[in-house]
Order: C-alpha cells, then sequence, then structure tokens
C-alpha cells in the first residue's frame, strides 16, 4: 500500500498502549544459548504482540552457527525479541530477548544497557553453553535468575547438583519452566522481581528503573 507524505502516521494499536495507571517501567533481558526458548517465552508471556527478527537459517551458517537441533529449528533471532508485560497496575517490565547465535552476541552490549535484571535460560543438555552468557552479565554487574526450560527429552537433575555445575553462589534462584506456557514464564519473571527487590532491600541493587514519563492531558 502506497502512502502520501499528507497521510496521518498510524499510532499504535488501541491494545498496545500503556495503561493509564502506569508509573514505572523495569528492563529486563532474556539471554542464553541458540535454541533455550527466549523468543517463546516473550511470545508466550507478553501482553502486546511481540517484537521479532527471526530470519531463516539458511545453508550460509553451515559450520558458523551452533547447528544444535537443527532439524526442527528452522529460524534464529538476528536482532532482539521484545514483548511488555504489567506486573502491576503501576509497574511494566519491557522485555528484550537477545540472538543465541554467538556471531550476533556483539548486539548483547546495547540490550544490556539500562537493564534492571536478567533471566538466563538453560538447556541441562547444554550447560556449558551458559558459561559465556553468565559471564557477560558479571562483568557488566547486571543481576540474574536462572530459568531451566523443561524440554521433553532434556535431563533433569536437584537443583544443587545444577548449581553447582553453573558454578552459582546460593543466593541465586534456580527455578525451572516451561516457556511455552504463559503461567510459567510469568512465575520466573516474578522470581527475578523477586529476587531485585531482596538485592534492593540490601543495599546491592545500583541501577534505578527507568520512569515513565507523565502523559499530557
Amino acid at each position: 500500500m502506497d502512502f502520501k507524505s499528507s497521510d496521518p502516521i498510524p499510532g499504535p494499536r488501541t491494545e498496545d498502549q500503556l495503561p493509564h495507571t502506569t508509573r514505572t517501567a523495569v528492563k529486563i533481558v532474556i539471554v542464553g544459548g541458540f535454541g533455550v526458548g527466549k523468543t517463546t517465552m516473550v511470545g508466550s508471556v507478553s501482553e502486546i504482540r511481540p517484537l521479532t527478527t527471526e530470519e531463516t537459517m539458511t545453508q550460509a551458517g553451515i559450520g558458523i552457527d551452533d547447528d544444535y537441533g537443527s532439524e526442527t529449528k528452522t529460524a534464529t533471532t538476528v536482532a532482539m525479541d521484545f514483548g511488555r508485560i504489567g506486573i502491576t497496575d503501576q509497574l511494566v517490565l519491557y522485555l528484550f530477548g537477545t540472538p543465541g547465535q554467538e556471531r550476533f552476541w556483539f548486539l548483547w552490549n546495547g540490550l544490556f544497557e539500562g537493564a534492571l535484571g536478567a533471566v538466563v535460560l538453560v538447556d541441562t543438555r547444554r550447560l556449558e553453553v551458559s558459561f559465556d552468557v553468565m559471564g557477560r552479565l558479571e562483568e557488566r554487574g547486571v543481576p540474574f535468575v536462572v530459568a531451566v526450560n523443561s524440554f521433553p527429552d532434556a535431563p533433569r537433575h536437584p537443583v544443587e547438583e545444577l548449581r553447582a555445575a553453573l558454578d552459582l553462589t546460593p543466593e541465586i534462584p534456580i527455578i525451572e519452566c516451561d516457556v511455552r506456557r504463559r503461567a510459567s514464564s510469568k512465575d520466573v519473571l516474578l522470581t527475578l522481581m523477586r529476587f531485585l527487590h531482596s538485592l534492593a532491600l540490601s543495599g546491592a541493587l545500583c541501577p534505578a528503573p527507568l520512569s515513565v514519563p507523565e502523559r499530557t492531558p
């Protein structure tokens, strides 16, 4: 469809507009290796139509990209996923899912800017891909929780075994989830918010939430 310069620019859909009660917004990043479920999580929990930047995987990526699960996975995020969820009438979370392919990790620095916290999605079949992810968060001082996505054929381990394998300190929460289910994904985000609240009470959380500007009449 062609638009003339005089045509009005369409605004956001009514269902995508922020509630009038919103006063504070917090940026959260969802990180993890290739194929752990980041795009699925953003899509399942977002109250608005999520923005995705998935592209079809091609033969050109062979030998460059992680090909784990390529028999069933046909697309990959090349920039970010974006969604939004309200936690209370006054607080909303902006969700930014990072690309999983290592060649797109240079985009992570920008996505981490202003983030109050993060969810690290983990696949127990490939725990080793989580170390670089968590290391990057620790380098930038971004607090995080670990969410173990329950794939049907993935081995299950006691939480303390996972904590030891991932070399996590005792205070970092670990929660099992199924990112296909909205309630399960929301539980992960609530776990993160409770963790951030505890850090704020202890004085260990420095960044401030993003402020939502006042609406004009």
